[in-house]
């Protein structure tokens, strides 16, 4: 789950990590007052919304005295912005961020994630900050510099010190900057986050290190920890589609392409539309329904298929290992009749059953394309489309 920048800001004082004081409007009345609120001569206004990039899209102002901020209020609420995170579609601004302008003196990175490779947690930082740090990983990696944490001993103090020490601090920003590094892995562990990052990372002339910049993800798994964090969930920033799935329990995501999946189990999916790929296809979705596969998932995993008005036809791949290829496939029969699914459906079940599901669809009366292999099933799919 994604949250906004103000709220991964509310979570950071929680735990004393340094942020500029900012309030959040969702008028340009609100704005202002925030403004007036925070004082000062100089405040910055930011368009809160799910994705990166938002400087470059105009969703980042300076306001130099409250007419600018008023202004910038106006312009910014209610405009679709568009990022390199966004797409060309871009997301709708309906609230922002107001914050007190702040005297930097240098710009940095930091950012905490799991390293898949290591099974461990990694804090990295770069002294390149305020830019995009997938261009300084493609280009410059050795100017990102990475530790890694022992998930039984957690981030140690001399691990915030060398990295303090790479990004060049001394005196009172490598003392700042060292307790700032500690309290952010504090942060990320205790939320059960996915990822903690913090780009431009600044340090103040006045020797201070401040989070200018807040992104935070959670681990869906987890949130029923975090209530708290959970409140924080915005469904007009996420897709109509993936929100809908999640009430069913499936895991969804919306691609592109015309060709509908439905597979039980996330391996198995990825492979699915991986060999779509390869006989000539585009998936539309990812979509697994899980370890049940009954005839209650399938009806609403093809009612979220069929909501998407790209999709030509639909490749059901099932693995009866748990669940039998019988019963899912009585599951289909059932869940087709019940939905009116008037698409091209492609089955392919191998596992427990296989035999006995592949005789129930080919009996059922409906228009099913039975397959026996998953590149079977591919060609299949992608035949009808050309059809």
């Amino acid at each position: 789950m994604k949250i906004h920048e103000y709220q991964a800001k509310e979570i950071f004082q929680k735990f004393n990590v340094p942020v500029p004081n900012g309030m959040v409007a969702f008028t340009p009345d609100e704005a202002v007052n925030a403004a007036k609120k925070i004082g000062g001569k100089l405040w910055v206004v930011k368009a809160q919304i799910h994705a990166g990039g938002r400087g470059k899209g105009g969703g980042v102002k300076i306001a130099k005295n409250l007419r600018e901020v008023r202004k910038f209020a106006k312009d910014m609420l209610g405009m679709t912005l568009v990022t390199h995170q966004t797409g060309p579609a871009g997301k709708v601004v309906k609230r922002l961020l107001i914050e007190q302008g702040i005297n930097i003196d240098k710009e940095l990175y930091v950012g905490i994630t799991l390293d898949r490779a290591q099974s461990k947690n990694v804090l990295m930082a770069s002294t390149e900050g305020g830019v995009e740090i997938e261009k300084v990983a493609a280009e410059t990696p050795e100017l990102i510099i990475k530790e890694t944490v022992d998930p039984a001993l957690g981030l140690q103090a001399y691990q915030a010190r060398k990295l303090a020490f790479a990004l060049g601090l001394n005196g009172v920003q490598f003392k700042n900057a060292t307790k700032f590094l500690v309290a952010l892995y504090k942060v990320y562990e205790s939320t059960d986050a996915s990822i903690a990052e913090i780009n431009p990372l600044v340090v103040t002339k006045e020797g201070d290190v401040i989070a200018l910049d807040a992104k935070m993800n959670f681990d869906d798994n987890a949130l029923y920890r975090h209530p708290e964090i959970l409140a924080y969930r915005d469904l007009d920033e996420e897709d109509k589609l993936e929100t809908e799935a999640s009430k069913y329990n499936l895991n969804y995501i919306k691609l592109d392409g015309n060709v509908g999946c439905m597979v039980n189990g996330a391996g198995l999916a990825m492979a699915t539309m991986d060999i779509i790929k390869l006989a000539g296809g585009d998936p539309a979705n990812f979509l697994d329904v899980g370890g049940t596969a009954n005839k209650e998932t399938v009806a609403n995993g093809f009612k979220i298929i069929l909501s998407d008005p790209n999709v030509k036809a639909i490749l059901i791949n099932i693995f009866g290992g748990i669940v039998r290829c019988d019963r899912v496939a009585q599951g289909v029969v059932d869940a087709v009749k019940e939905v009116k699914v008037e698409l091209p459906i492609v089955v392919r079940l191998d596992g427990t059953n296989a035999e006995e599901g592949r005789k129930l669809l080919e009996k059922s009366g409906l228009n099913f394309e039975v397959a026996k292999t998953l590149k079977d099933a591919a060609e299949k799919v992608t035949s009808v489309l050309n059809k």
